[in-house]
């Protein structure tokens, strides 16, 4: 598992980084406080406070370079 901050701070960047993620099959959790939800959940994020950067881990063994190329333009 990996651990990355993350900041959604548009209704755009939010579409978008749930399109990337649900390409993979690997598990993604945003947590934010005491709030642990599905990062491929648009309706879960939005259930979050998105005005400062989120912790995003991500559950996956072989593919973590690809997967961090993706989200190279949300991690902060």
């Amino acid at each position: 598992m990996k651990t990355v901050k993350i900041s959604l701070n548009s209704i755009d960047k939010v579409k978008s980084f749930v399109n990337s993620i649900t390409r993979f099959d690997n598990d993604f959790d945003l947590v934010s406080g005491r709030y642990v939800i599905d990062a491929k959940s648009i309706m879960g994020i939005f259930s979050l406070d998105l005005s400062k950067p989120i912790e995003l881990n991500i559950h996956a063994d072989n593919n973590m370079d690809e997967i961090i190329s993706v989200l190279a333009p949300y991690i902060v």
